[in-house]
């Protein structure tokens, strides 16, 4: 199918992706493996509790992450990325390889300035 502007689905990827916590929540998945929430919510200083759950539910939501609870007292639930959610992985690879790129462009185009 040809890329358009009036068919372009990048904006239907990036609803996905869009939130500052949800590009951390799946690299942790796909570099690390499952985790229980609390493993998650303590790899990653400054977000909220109910950050995080928003976040969780909304990627599972999207059968990106997956969600498992275990009948036990207490209860323990697990997260881990689904085979469909590991498709990511490539996306998030090259987006950080061009924000890489792009924070030395900044830096070398604010040092030029300074040189000015």
């Amino acid at each position: 199918m040809e890329r358009t502007p009036d068919n372009c689905r990048v904006e239907d990827a990036l609803s996905i992706l869009v939130g500052k916590w949800k590009p951390i929540i799946l690299l942790h998945l796909l570099q690390q493996g499952t985790k229980r929430f609390s493993e998650l919510k303590r790899s990653m200083p400054g977000i909220t509790q109910k950050m995080l759950t928003k976040q969780l539910r909304e990627l599972e939501d999207e059968d990106i992450v997956e969600r498992v609870v275990y009948p036990q007292v207490p209860p323990k639930v697990e997260y881990s990325i689904t085979e469909y959610g590991r498709s990511l992985e490539p996306i998030l690879e090259a987006m950080h390889e061009w924000g890489t790129k792009h924070t030395l462009h900044k830096m070398e185009k604010g040092s030029k300035r300074a040189l000015n």
